[in-house]
């Protein structure tokens, strides 16, 4: 008995909706960030409460553990100075352009090592074993070869985060179905077109993973540059400011260059690379995972 001919477009159409992302309804803003804002905020207001406890019971003396009001007044007072953002700009602008370089580096690399079986074969192991290495071991030897200059601390953010992004884009490409490629072949694309309009955007997700390992990489990497590498010439930066504060035994500057360190990074994966990675998982449909 033959199918009807509705029924197959009935059949169709499911197919083809199968195929189209779901658009989750957007719930209320209020309901946003009660979902969101509110559970950081308790436990911020928890790991004080603890810290003001710890403090108030004399475990450790003042110079160890200070009262979280200490601390919250150098931050006052050195944001009322200027102070905290001369800091602040001397190591996100050297931050930023560092892993600009590094993205410009490791995404022809990841390409390469991906696609060429001999340059994989000779450099992929090396390339894993220097994500691997950590960034503070390259500080004495760039200090030897550029001396205490911006290029000492450019070289080891270099060195930190072009492993991780290349390795990142290796493995988003070993993941992209066979059938892709061949099908750019088949229509004509050449190796550019098929990097840039097929391999990067299959790869995304990979490839964006390993940005953001590559910047937290260029991040600790830039810090531990600021703390060994010192000098007038270099400015005054988080890892210097956090260098002072040791060598003045001052706890409350540490733990204000500690948190002004970690609001950078919390910053930089809210304002950046949350909404990037909610973007592409929304593209693919993925919104459950939103």
């Amino acid at each position: 008995m033959a199918t009807p001919p509705d029924t197959l477009d009935k059949v169709g159409a499911g197919l083809d909706a199968l195929d189209v992302p779901v658009e989750a309804q957007k719930p209320p803003l209020w309901r946003r960030f009660l979902k969101t804002g509110v559970p950081p905020i308790i436990a911020f207001a928890l790991l004080l409460g603890v810290w003001q406890a710890l403090w108030a019971s004399a475990l450790l003396p003042e110079f160890q553990l200070p009262a979280p009001v200490n601390v919250w007044n150098e931050l006052v007072s050195s944001i009322a100075s200027g102070e905290a953002f001369s800091i602040l700009w001397t190591s996100l602008h050297r931050a930023v352009f560092g892993f600009i370089a590094a993205v410009l580096i490791a995404t022809p690399l990841g390409l390469l090592i991906a696609k060429v079986r001999v340059v994989r074969a000779a450099i992929g192991s090396l390339l894993t074993g220097l994500q691997s290495l950590p960034s503070v071991a390259w500080v004495p030897a760039a200090i030897l070869w550029f001396g205490v200059t911006p290029s000492t601390i450019y070289f080891v953010v270099l060195m930190g985060s072009v492993p991780s992004i290349a390795n990142g884009l290796v493995a988003g490409i070993d993941q992209i179905p066979p059938l892709l490629p061949r099908v750019g072949r088949a229509l004509g694309a050449g190796r550019l077109a098929s990097a840039r309009h097929i391999l990067l955007p299959a790869a995304l997700p990979g490839y964006l993973a390993g940005l953001k390992q590559g910047w937290a990489f260029s991040w600790r990497s830039l810090m531990a540059a600021e703390i060994i590498a010192t000098s007038p010439q270099l400015g005054v930066g988080l890892g210097q400011y956090l260098h002072n504060g040791s060598s003045l035994n001052d706890i409350n500057m540490v733990i204000a260059a500690i948190f002004l360190i970690l609001l950078v990074g919390i910053g930089i994966e809210l304002l950046l690379f949350r909404p990037l990675e909610r973007a592409v998982l929304r593209a693919r449909g993925l919104t459950g995972a939103l």
